[in-house]
């Protein structure tokens, strides 16, 4: 089975290069589940329905959140019947939505997508090692799910990776998202699962960290808030992960980088 995870969507011309781009990814690379960090889609800050079912008709299977995701106020309210979006797992009970779901692709195999936020340096929320444990005992891989998936948006480079030991050997990838640089670190640890810290972002990477250059340069050097961050709005790179699994295990096979479109160098994987 072959998996496509794209890090997170940041503004206007991170959409617009995930919906343009997306279907020929999938064609292109044989692609049989996607899933999409969608926390920073509505102008930086959040995801709304119409964003939301724009990134899914274009071939998203399921879209995660992070710590942004309630900065749109509506998705406290269309989260609960948009089962493909998924926010952090270890948020506190009771919290709209859900954070983890088993969601059937479209040839029938089951997939167990997990969303679960850090706490370094992050807001504190429920330990989400725990959080996380309970949902892959629950949804074992190879005995109900025939793929797992875990976003792990966090801070901390160490946390993503303390993550991906924990869950190695029991999901098909653990991909950190949030911090929007792609590292060069994927690899397959010793269990089977596939792993990179950080996904990077779909975005203008002339920018720091997606948005304008200006107002966060104005911060740094002054210290004193003059405007809100805005988006960069120039040509974005899609950035992600493919994975190939085991149909017998669920483990990973193969993984590779991908990135397309943009300023930064053309990944492409060349798979039969």
């Amino acid at each position: 089975m072959r998996l496509l995870f794209l890090g997170d969507i940041v503004g206007r011309s991170g959409r617009a290069a995930v919906v343009s781009r997306l279907p020929g990814l999938i064609e292109r690379l044989s692609v049989d589940f996607t899933v999409i960090n969608g926390e920073n889609a509505a102008g930086g800050f959040g995801i709304t329905e119409d964003i939301a079912d724009a990134v899914i008709e274009a071939g998203a299977d399921a879209i995660t959140l992070g710590n942004h995701a309630w900065d749109q106020r509506e998705a406290l309210v269309f989260i609960t019947r948009q089962e493909r979006v998924i926010r952090p797992v270890n948020y506190p009970a009771g919290t709209p939505g859900r954070g983890a779901n088993l969601i059937t692709a479209c040839d029938g195999r089951r997939v167990l997508v997990v969303n679960v936020m850090g706490r370094v340096f992050m807001d504190a929320l429920d330990d989400p090692f725990a959080a996380l444990s309970r949902e892959l005992e629950a949804c074992p891989l190879g005995a109900v799910a025939d793929a797992a998936i875990v976003d792990v948006h966090a801070e901390a480079t160490s946390e993503k990776q303390a993550m991906g030991y924990f869950c190695d050997g029991r999901v098909s990838l653990v991909v950190g998202t949030h911090t929007h640089v792609p590292t060069s670190d994927h690899r397959i640890l010793p269990q089977g699962t596939a792993f990179m810290t950080d996904a990077g972002m779909c975005g203008d990477y002339e920018s720091v960290v997606g948005m304008d250059k200006e107002e966060p340069l104005n911060r740094f050097m002054t210290k004193l808030a003059r405007a809100r961050f805005e988006p960069a709005l120039g040509e974005a790179t899609v950035s992600g992960v493919l994975v190939e699994t085991d149909d017998a295990t669920g483990l990973a096979r193969r993984v590779a980088p991908l990135r397309v479109g943009g300023r930064l160098d053309q990944v492409m994987p060349e798979w039969e």
